[in-house]
């Protein structure tokens, strides 16, 4: 019982608090959208497909920050420190954390949270079917704009640091309920802010920015389907 109220008063608080930032935020789109143009070939938004509840696929909007067909260039889905791949405005974006706002679009449609685990991309976690039970978890609730893990780290967190903080979002929901979204928005604002864990670490910085990525996306894709038997092999 609640459980769902909170749910319920979860979805209402979503919806009033973008649809008030979409009208408020107008001004703001626009000299964004003017710069992106201004500055580099390509759309204003980025456009991709990422996995929220239920592992359900829907197309995540952001200010496109970087050149176009970045993900299939060096470092793929990461971003580490001196990226050329990020444009000048981009850079910007990036730091202040503009770049996330169409996401309030998805939020509107239903597709994220305001709060809740950052959405994979579709492909990034490998099979979804086969993920181990801890990384699956993350599942249950709609992904979010920000959430626990942002606040605790944001891109320097490991994905098994981040999919800790999520499973521990998801419990403590049950308990504190929509008081524990407010105090997750209120860290991220000081978050930003400080401009804190921008960019991610490379696991060996001696690699470039591409095989760093390659390396990492095998380790996060093994790590996903790792089985509770054999991580608890590897740890004894």
């Amino acid at each position: 019982m609640w459980y769902t109220l909170n749910r319920g008063l979860k979805r209402f608080f979503d919806l009033l608090i973008c649809t008030v930032a979409l009208v408020v935020l107008t001004p703001l789109w626009i000299v964004v959208a003017i710069a992106i143009k201004c500055d580099s070939d390509g759309a204003v938004l980025f456009k991709q497909q990422r996995r929220t509840r239920n592992g359900k696929i829907f197309t995540m909007y952001k200010f496109r920050s970087m050149v176009v067909d970045a993900e299939s260039q060096s470092a793929g889905l990461f971003n580490y420190k001196d990226d050329p791949r990020v444009t000048r405005v981009g850079r910007f974006l990036r730091a202040s954390s503009i770049d996330e706002l169409p996401q309030l679009l998805n939020v509107v449609k239903g597709d994220l949270s305001i709060v809740g685990p950052r959405p994979c991309v579709a492909y990034e976690l490998g099979d979804f079917e086969t993920l181990n039970e801890r990384y699956k978890k993350r599942f249950e609730v709609r992904g979010g704009i920000t959430g626990l893990a942002q606040i605790k780290g944001r891109n320097e967190n490991s994905w098994e640091e981040k999919v800790t903080y999520d499973n521990i979002y998801i419990e403590k929901f049950k308990k504190q309920g929509i008081w524990l979204d407010i105090k997750i928005i209120a860290g991220t604002v000081a978050k930003v802010f400080k401009k804190q864990d921008i960019y991610e670490e490379k696991l060996d910085e001696t690699l470039s920015d591409g095989e760093a990525a390659r390396l990492a996306e095998a380790e996060v894709i093994r790590l996903a389907h790792l089985q509770t038997k054999e991580k608890a092999e590897m740890t004894n």
